[in-house]
């Protein structure tokens, strides 16, 4: 890989969900260290599986790999790192204030404000104090999904600018003392983004028109925010000389259509391109043959028996979907996965049907739109639930309520709390409640953010109820019976989506055990793009659909109780007559 001849010090890998940033910043990591450099590689992704990929228990501190002599790996727990944080803030007291005093400060400091300061206070640290990182040539960041990772590279911008400005002393995480001493780190935070020097933001896309168009997007948000030094790697190019492979030979015309399709701002980065692996990239001997263009050969035995009945397709669970009349579904797993094209799917078959259909998406990085852009159905409402729009809309809900009976300090005071770069969050927990109610009379899709975002947000419940009633002193409805109706599958049908591979499956497990420790037990798994049906005879291909099975095993004999599975398509999942056909 190119970026592996003249590395800067600090390396971010971002792109849309699955696109592989987890294996080509492990791959980078572990190049990097066999040419005897020092290496910290960093997750900031709630739902990471670097422990997975490499091999070795992670925690919120560097771990030395052991197989890889000059590296280290860390995950940034944001739960881990809110009870550092909180205990940093709160433990100087213990001994000074009463007991009482001390309960209100950590009640102040539980809030889902506090997940977010914490885990950007251990980011900037990394990033900006050099003595942090100062035993190490490289940090490389593997971040979570565009979305998320935008939010994240504008947190130091949008925490220092609230910090400059806000002269009253208070905040949605309380007394803004402990905050003001990190205002010189979050400066020189800010001031790493931007050096070219120092940083490089590396975009990573599959050969795909819409994670392609993602990575245009990035490029010109990233650009926006000063950082301008952006490489482009795209993963899991595939070419065939096998010409009476008729699967093959679409998916090489496919993946030329999307490469053609790569905008001018893209085109103009240095690139660089990474070709489709035979089996699954996992352990470090694949990640060093990633790293270094070799073809990695397993030694593992994978099974070559056919299945003799593959799951059903997903038009098998369109009846029962459709049963109730209304009620809410909800995709949820890796990003990745496809969970926008089965939603949309699922959503095209219920109103075809004659239902009424609200699709919709959590997700900061929507595609829904893209989904079923140029097409129209009756009954088929489809939205986004828009960061920018909610947050101006709760903050005048807010100020016309809360605030009408304050004095001009007062409303100066509470317009200053809602400044603040949490607003946005509690804004769209209110604005994902509100659709989930919409279920009481009609169907509502969600295609659902990234495994572990959605599951901060369902966690989070309590707390957003609790920082709601603080700034408003009322409780929507629709918040309050937002967990009851998630739990009553009556009116809420999870669907976890997955690919038949190694992470996907496992964090897809993962999902499922914290939604039942949640009480929302699993309607169902889909397997998605899976090449088992298919007749391939492409070598590569032929691999794959091999390694597929175990993985399609796991899911019907362990996990699921119930499953389907959705075949590669040869033209791409967009518009409604293409969605239609996923359900066939």
């Amino acid at each position: 890989m190119k970026i592996l001849d003249h590395p800067t010090r600090i390396l971010f890998f971002t792109g849309k969900g699955g696109v592989g940033k987890t294996s080509l910043a492990c791959a980078t990591a572990v190049g990097l260290a066999d040419q005897g450099k020092k290496v910290l590689l960093v997750s900031t992704d709630p739902a990471s599986n670097l422990d997975e990929v490499l091999g070795v228990k992670l925690g919120n501190h560097p771990t030395p790999v052991p197989s890889v002599p000059n590296m280290s790996g860390m995950n940034l727990d944001p739960q881990a790192s809110a009870a550092e944080y909180r205990e940093r803030m709160v433990g100087p007291y213990r001994k000074l204030l009463p007991a009482a005093a001390i309960k209100s400060m950590e009640e102040q400091f539980s809030g889902s404000c506090t997940l977010e300061i914490a885990a950007f206070d251990e980011f900037s640290r990394l990033l900006g104090d050099t003595k942090a990182t100062a035993e190490f040539d490289h940090v490389i960041f593997d971040t979570a999904p565009t979305g998320h990772t935008l939010r994240l590279l504008s947190l130091p911008s949008a925490w220092s600018s609230f910090l400059t400005a806000n002269s009253t002393g208070t905040s949605c995480l309380g007394p803004l003392a402990g905050l003001q001493s990190q205002q010189e780190l979050y400066r020189k935070t800010v001031e790493s983004l931007g050096d070219g020097k120092l940083t490089t933001l590396v975009l990573v896309t599959r050969p795909e028109i819409t994670a392609i168009r993602e990575a245009g997007r990035t490029s010109v948000e990233l650009a926006g925010l000063g950082i301008h030094n952006q490489h482009l790697i795209v993963n899991g190019f595939f070419t065939t000389t096998n010409t009476d492979d008729v699967i093959a030979v679409a998916m090489q015309a496919r993946i030329a259509d999307s490469i053609a399709s790569i905008p001018p701002a893209l085109a103009s980065l240095p690139r660089s391109t990474v070709p489709l692996t035979a089996i699954g990239i996992q352990g470090i001997a694949s990640l060093r043959a990633m790293s270094s263009g070799t073809e990695f050969v397993s030694a593992e035995n994978t099974p070559n028996a056919p299945f003799s009945a593959l799951p059903p397709s997903l038009g098998s669970l369109m009846d029962d979907l459709a049963a109730p009349g209304h009620g809410v579904i909800l995709a949820m797993g890796k990003g990745g996965v496809g969970k926008t094209t089965v939603a949309a799917a699922i959503a095209v078959g219920l109103a075809k049907r004659g239902h009424r259909v609200h699709l919709s998406t959590t997700d900061p990085a929507a595609h829904i739109a893209a989904a079923v852009i140029g097409n129209s159905m009756p009954n088929l409402q489809v939205s986004r639930i828009d960061p920018q729009q909610e947050t101006v809309k709760y903050t005048a809900e807010v100020m016309n309520s809360a605030g009408a009976a304050l004095d001009t300090a007062g409303k100066a005071l509470l317009a200053e709390d809602l400044r603040s770069p949490c607003t946005e969050e509690i804004a769209v927990f209110r604005a994902f409640a509100q659709v989930v109610a919409e279920g009481k009379d009609r169907f509502v899709v969600l295609d659902t953010a990234p495994t572990g975002h959605t599951i901060l947000l369902l966690d989070a419940a309590l707390a957003y109820h609790k920082e709601v009633a603080r700034q408003t002193s009322e409780m929507p409805e629709s918040v309050s019976k937002l967990l009851p109706r998630l739990r009553n599958p009556e009116f809420t049908r999870v669907l976890i989506v997955t690919l038949p591979e190694a992470t996907p499956v496992h964090e897809a497990a993962q999902l499922q055990q914290d939604l039942r420790r949640a009480e929302i037990e699993p309607y169902a798994w889909i397997i998605n793009q899976s090449l088992a049906p298919l007749p391939v005879l492409d070598p590569t291909l032929r691999s794959r659909q091999k390694h597929e099975c175990k993985f399609i095993h796991e899911v019907v004999d362990q996990l699921a109780q119930r499953a389907v599975l959705i075949r590669w398509q040869s033209e791409p999942p967009t518009g409604v007559t293409a969605l239609d056909k996923l359900l066939t």
